[in-house]
Parts: C-alpha cells; sequence; structure tokens
C-alpha cells in the first residue's frame, strides 16, 4: 500500500505564492541593476559540492549545520551553505580566466540544517557582492558607493552606512588583552553593543577573564576612537563618487564580530525602520588564501534580502503595478465574440500590458469575480454590440465605471493607470 503524500513544505522550508514571489523578483530586480550599474558581474554556483570543500571551513559548530550527504556515484557532497567558500573554489579553478580584478555579485539559496524559528530558515536566499584582486583605499570606496546605490535605487533614502576599520580597533584594544581573553574575544563581545547595554557587556568581559576596571575602560576607549587615515582617503574618495556625506556614519563600536576582516567593515541602517541592520561586510585579504590557497585580497558585503524585502514591503515602496496581469480579458459566449477577445488579448500583450485571458466560456458574473481576487484592475469586455460598434467594453474594477472605448484608448486608459 502506497504511503500517503505529505502535502505540506518540510519544516524551515518555504513556499512563495505569486504575490511574495513579485515582491522578493521585484527587489531582486533593482539589487542586480544596481551592481550592473558599477560592472559587476553575476556568478553562479552549483547546490551541491564536495563535501571536503565545505567542511572545516566555517568552524565546528557550524560544520553541524551542514547538509552532507552520499550521492549514488559513493560521493560525499553537501549543498551549499554559504557563497563564499564556492566563491572561493571559482577564484581558484577559473584563475586563468577570471579578468584581474573580479567584481562579482550572487544571489541564490543557501541551506542550513538549522533549528527552524521564527526569521530563521533551513532555505534562505543570500545577496553577496564582492570585489576581488584589489585592496587600496579607491577599491573601498567605491565599494560603499555601489551599496548605497543599492539602497537609493530601492527608495530606501534613509539607509545609512556605518563604517569602522579594523585595524584601528585591534590597536585601539590590544592594551586590554591578556592571556584568558584575546584581543579578537574582546571584538566579539563590543560586536554586541547594539544589542546589548554597556553594562552587560562589561559583565561579558569580566566573565571572560577582564577585571572590572577594564572591562569598563574597553567601553570608554571606544569613546575615544578617531578616523584613521585609511579611513578618511576612503571616506574622501566615496563623496568623490557621489555617496552623500550623511550617508557615511563613523562608528567606533562597530566590530563585526567574525575574525577573518583585516580593513574597513561596515554594516547598512535603515532609520526609518527602527535602525535595523540590512547588510554588513568588510575587507577580508587573507580569507581567499584560507578557504582555496590563493592569494588574493577581497572586500564584500552580504545583503539581508529577506529583511530588504519586508522592509521595502512594509513601506510601500513595491509599486502596485508590479503585482500581476494588468488587465483580464473576458470571453462570451459565441465563436464571434471568443475570436475577437483572443485578438485583443494578443494586442494588448504586444503592446506591452500584462493580458490575462480568461480560459473558459462562462458567465460575466464570474469572470468579475476571478478579477476581483487576483487584484486585477482593468477587464475588457466583448461582446456582439461592441463587435458591431468596433469599441471595447473596458471596466475600472476599483471603482465599477464601464467605457466603450477604441482599442487605442483602451491602451492608453491601462497604460496611464499604471
Amino acid at each position: 500500500m502506497k504511503t500517503k503524500p505529505q502535502v505540506q513544505t518540510l519544516k524551515g522550508f518555504r513556499d512563495f505564492l505569486p504575490t511574495e514571489a513579485r515582491k522578493r523578483a521585484f527587489v531582486t530586480s533593482k539589487i542586480k541593476a544596481s551592481f550592473e550599474l558599477f560592472g559587476f558581474e553575476p556568478l553562479q554556483t552549483p547546490t551541491l559540492e564536495y563535501a571536503s570543500l565545505l567542511t572545516g571551513k566555517y568552524g565546528e559548530e557550524a560544520d553541524k549545520l551542514l547538509y552532507t550527504f552520499e550521492d549514488r556515484g559513493g560521493r560525499q557532497v553537501g549543498l551549499r551553505y554559504d557563497q563564499t567558500v564556492p566563491t572561493a573554489r571559482v577564484l581558484a579553478q577559473y584563475q586563468n580566466e577570471l579578468p584581474k580584478y573580479f567584481r562579482r555579485y550572487q544571489i541564490q539559496n543557501v541551506f542550513r540544517a538549522d533549528k527552524p524559528q521564527k526569521g530563521r530558515y533551513r532555505e534562505f536566499t543570500q545577496c553577496d557582492v564582492d570585489i576581488f584582486g584589489a585592496s587600496s583605499p579607491l577599491v573601498d570606496a567605491e565599494f560603499l558607493a555601489v551599496v548605497n546605490a543599492v539602497f537609493e535605487n530601492l527608495g530606501l533614502k534613509s539607509a545609512q552606512i556605518e563604517f569602522n576599520d579594523r585595524e584601528l580597533l585591534i590597536g585601539s584594544l590590544e592594551e586590554f588583552a591578556n592571556q584568558k581573553v584575546s584581543v579578537l574575544s574582546i571584538i566579539q563581545s563590543i560586536d554586541k553593543l547594539d544589542k546589548l547595554s554597556p553594562e552587560q557587556v562589561i559583565a561579558e568581559l569580566m566573565a571572560k577573564g577582564l577585571d572590572q576596571t577594564l572591562a569598563e575602560a574597553v567601553i570608554v576607549k571606544l569613546d575615544q576612537i578617531e578616523k584613521s587615515s585609511n579611513l578618511v582617503e576612503i571616506e574622501q574618495k566615496a563623496l568623490a563618487l557621489g555617496v552623500p556625506a550623511d550617508k557615511l556614519v563613523f562608528n567606533p563600536k562597530l566590530a563585526r564580530g567574525l575574525d577573518y576582516y583585516t580593513g574597513i567593515i561596515f554594516e547598512v541602517k535603515i532609520a526609518e525602520y527602527g535602525n535595523v541592520s540590512v547588510g554588513g561586510g568588510g575587507r577580508y585579504d587573507q580569507l581567499i588564501e584560507d578557504l582555496a590557497g590563493l592569494k588574493m585580497p577581497a572586500i564584500g558585503i552580504g545583503l539581508g534580502f529577506d529583511r530588504i524585502v519586508e522592509v521595502c514591503d512594509d513601506l510601500d515602496l513595491i509599486p502596485q503595478d508590479n503585482m500581476g496581469s494588468q488587465v483580464l480579458v473576458t470571453i462570451f459566449d459565441d465563436d464571434q465574440s471568443e475570436i475577437a477577445a483572443l485578438k485583443l488579448a494578443q494586442e494588448l500583450r504586444q503592446n506591452g500590458i500584462k493580458t490575462e485571458l480568461y480560459l473558459k466560456r462562462d458567465r460575466l458574473g464570474k469572470q468579475f469575480k476571478l478579477a476581483q481576487q487576483k487584484n486585477i484592475p482593468w477587464v475588457t469586455v466583448i461582446g456582439q454590440k461592441e463587435i458591431e460598434q468596433d469599441l471595447i467594453g473596458l471596466k475600472n474594477m476599483s471603482t465599477g465605471q464601464q467605457d466603450q472605448l477604441s482599442l487605442e484608448k483602451v491602451i492608453l486608459k491601462i497604460k496611464a493607470s499604471n
């Protein structure tokens, strides 16, 4: 006896029905357009990689979240956990084919055997953009410019890029490290200052092994740090590239907890949305060598794609005309009217109007009901009367008004409404 299939998604995985899928496609198109305006090129890597490529790259805890298994050929393989390790493989594998200064963006799903909870899934979209092979302040400034362009293109005008220098941070905090607490461990704690109070971070530093006086001095020191000459140069070049001065915010408390950052670090925050972080990254000049044995400086950012879609949706930045068909062409119950409706659908589509054709002869009331259900703003009607007068009935589903118009006027009216 066959087992009855479970008609539901796996826990931690999601379906995106048409309305949500269109929102995501709209945001993706805006992000891609900004990347390509700056000369970045798309990269896609396979969903499956050899397990040996993935294991041991993310740490012991992360290795537990890898989806690994043996395929039918007896190979140990794993699902893509992030985009950095596969990209490191690409850089090594195709090093003689890729340009000297490789600008790439990658928007693909990744998989993690994590415990599902609100806002955390086992499959989600990562959106990364990086420059490989160059390490000058000009590169860093260009990177700040493309990040700013992404959020301007999305309409998120209040987005600000908070930035700091990892070398500056390490140099400023080295004096507080001891045998129990390394400077990187101190940085990992202060990275929590956007979520925890100074008192809580001090308590954490004390638990790690700093005495109270030193732990408190760490917080005081952060407020005394000034921009490094490297950051000043990067900022000046970013301004010359058109980044508004009020979009660049020096934050000496910004730490980015990952140990591989080597220079500038940054996070993007949206003031009108509770100052939430929607992306972070920085310069990582040794990571590609660690992952693939290839000496290659790099700078990159991971954008919080799901959160950006949510923010754009909540702030009404995704236009309604992105939401599907613009017009429903109804079908009358006679051959001549049906042929006229088919020709009308073709005319509308040739004029770039997203047109849905009702798929059977049916009562007009049912056809109008479908338009309401799918939020289609316009409905056309062609019966014998319209055919005789060489007109088209056009109904506005929002107001209920119906006019008899020529084809040219129908096209103009629908286009003008978007």
